[in-house]
């Protein structure tokens, strides 16, 4: 689609994406093991219209977000566009669920028979011919990657999928991945909260040309600014967030006490804390973009400039500083 946003290439492919892209796993809504609770569906497909509309390229979403629910949304807001006003369309497959028990755990399934008839259902729901990224949402428990991949392969080769991509896996996933089929692109988790990918796995998919799509660079709302003891605390037993640490106690106080120590860089670029929480992912080699909620066109507008923010070493330094000082999170501070 055109834009006038900052692009870059995902990986080796031939897609060139905005620095940020809409994560559609919140307008799933809820009645499902991982729901954020009641969510409108004209919100959702505001807010989705209101980030492409603003130049927003890319959106991703699951299979099991909803179970279902979520692609459907995304078909909704996307179905009278045209075609040079369309957005890449993500999503993935791999966990299974059970309709007769849609709150029950999904199971993590690499079977390739499976995967086959995830992939046309996406499609159905999506209502595209093709998916410009399809990826594994976790590594499956019934079959190694050397069962599945290929069945990735071969979904590229035939042009159902144009690019494919794994979610959640490590280094040790990658490299036998890799062996047999290009990995296209990485989703992992990565925060200021939550740095761990930064320790090897960027690194990895830099040298490799695989791009990188982080997911929850706000840690699921805790990095927005907006974010407070109160609200964490009215969390409804339909969000998953209410049962997360990061919510409560201790780990709650660390974290809102990291977003009052953004608020210098975010003022000194007149941005808000999200943009900055986004932008400093960003700023660490290997990553292509970042996957940002949200769940009605203001909350679009609260991390819309990460796309373009760059951060500077004084940023990158005073938010390392920050990140030491009140404890929060685990994992490396700066980019190398």
């Amino acid at each position: 689609m055109r834009t006038t946003l900052p692009t870059v290439p995902l990986g080796r492919t031939d897609m060139q994406v905005t620095r940020v892209g809409f994560g559609a796993w919140a307008i799933g809504g809820s009645g499902w093991a991982f729901g954020w609770g009641p969510q409108d569906d004209a919100d959702s497909v505001a807010a989705l219209r209101h980030a492409v509309e603003s130049g927003v390229s890319w959106v991703d979403t699951a299979a099991v977000y909803g179970l279902g629910h979520s692609e459907r949304v995304v078909a909704r807001a996307l179905a009278d566009l045209p075609d040079n006003d369309r957005p890449y369309v993500f999503t993935k497959g791999g966990l299974v669920w059970d309709d007769a028990r849609p709150t029950a755990m999904p199971r993590r399934v690499g079977d390739p028979a499976s995967l086959r008839r995830e992939v046309e259902a996406s499609l159905r729901r999506l209502g595209v011919e093709r998916i410009d990224l399809y990826q594994l949402h976790w590594p499956a428990d019934d079959v190694p990657v050397e069962a599945y991949w290929p069945v990735f392969a071969q979904l590229r080769e035939s042009g159902k999928v144009r690019a494919i991509g794994l979610s959640n896996h490590g280094v040790d996933a990658l490299e036998t991945a890799e062996a047999l089929a290009h990995v296209d692109s990485l989703q992992p988790p990565f925060s200021l909260l939550h740095r761990q990918a930064g320790d090897d796995l960027l690194g990895w998919c830099a040298d490799h040309g695989t791009g990188v799509i982080v997911y929850s660079p706000m840690a699921s709302g805790l990095l927005t600014g907006a974010f407070t003891e109160q609200r964490a605390a009215a969390l409804g037993s339909d969000d998953w967030r209410s049962r997360n640490p990061d919510f409560s106690g201790d780990g709650l106080r660390r974290n809102l006490a990291l977003v009052e120590s953004l608020r210098p860089v975010a003022d000194r670029h007149g941005v808000g804390v999200a943009a900055v929480a986004v932008a400093w992912t960003l700023a660490w080699r290997g990553v292509s973009g970042a996957i940002v909620g949200a769940r009605s066109p203001e909350q679009v507008d609260g991390w819309l400039r990460a796309a373009s923010l760059v951060l500077g070493a004084e940023d990158l330094a005073a938010i390392a500083a920050a990140v030491q000082q009140t404890g929060a999170g685990s994992g490396p501070t700066t980019p190398a």
